[in-house]
């Protein structure tokens, strides 16, 4: 395991983290690798899409409903034919593949921000 450099609380603060709860989800297809495309509801701060390589330990059903925390503000990216808006977060299973999503432990109103 790597452990990455350390940083400043002034490199933290710039990081935005959020709760939402997802409002579909959909299979990628045009992914390179498994994944679904998301619809996010961030409260004020809106509807955010993301594409989320969860398909190990989630079905698209299951998730409906569920917050999820993720990083709200990172420039878009493209994945094929896709505008991914939020990085979704978790952690990863031993080789990468396997994702256990970030979850708050009670229910949050959507878009509050994580400290």
């Amino acid at each position: 395991m790597t452990i990455k450099p350390e940083i400043s609380w002034a490199d933290f603060e710039k990081i935005d983290i959020r709760c939402g709860t997802i409002l579909s989800a959909n299979d990628f297809e045009k992914a390179r690798n498994p994944s679904y495309q998301l619809e996010i509801d961030f409260g004020d701060l809106g509807i955010k899409k993301s594409s989320a390589q969860i398909t190990s330990f989630y079905k698209k059903e299951e998730l409906i409903g569920l917050q999820v925390l993720a990083v709200v503000n990172f420039p878009k990216k493209q994945i094929a034919n896709f505008f991914s808006e939020c990085l979704v977060l978790g952690v990863y299973g031993e080789d990468k593949t396997e994702v256990t999503l970030l979850t708050p432990s009670l229910p949050v109103k959507n878009g509050m921000q994580v400290g």
